[in-house]
């Protein structure tokens, strides 16, 4: 089968998943990246079966509100990836984003492969040596497992609601006369 965008065959796209925290946020970050085929935003990390938002938000569930990222490697870089998802949140507060509390609001990077893994290990001491944080970083980096979309009014999030962003209530919009 092939991309729609690319006439590319899938199994030539690769697949990255992050946790940064609110997923709405880092989902639009990505979508911008050059490369970026899709964005979808969902849950990782945990272990209860399709997971609800509202079970997620309990923090009960193990998962990380995350975005699940697929990518074109001839258009863009692993390691491109990670740059942008180290720079689009604070790597050094555990469980937790901005007012965002709790293990749902982790920082993760979840890794598909051995390369993945060792891309984002030395991509974590390069940022951590590099002195340009406040303390150590925090972030996990741990194997892949099954990711689950989060419910539709998730995706594109901040598209269909442009008066929302991440840790803040959502604003009125324009008043209507």
């Amino acid at each position: 089968m092939r991309t729609r965008e690319t006439g590319r065959r899938e199994t030539d796209i690769r697949r990255a998943t992050f946790a940064a925290g609110c997923f709405w946020g880092p989902e639009d970050v990505f979508r911008r990246v050059s490369g970026v085929e899709s964005v979808t935003v969902g849950y990782a990390g945990g272990s209860t079966e399709h997971p609800t938002y509202e079970q997620v938000c309990t923090g009960l569930t193990g998962h990380a509100e995350s975005v699940q990222v697929l990518f074109d490697p001839l258009k863009t870089s692993y390691t491109t990836l990670l740059r942008v998802f180290w720079e689009l949140h604070d790597p050094t507060q555990l469980n937790r984003q901005g007012p965002d509390v709790g293990s749902q609001y982790r920082s993760a990077v979840f890794y598909h492969d051995e390369q993945q893994k060792a891309e984002a290990q030395q991509s974590k001491r390069e940022l951590e040596q590099s002195g340009r944080l406040s303390g150590p970083i925090v972030t996990e980096i741990v194997p892949a497992g099954r990711f689950w979309p989060a419910e539709e009014y998730h995706q594109r999030f901040l598209e269909k609601n442009p008066h929302c962003n991440c840790g803040s209530v959502c604003r009125s919009g324009p008043a209507e006369s």
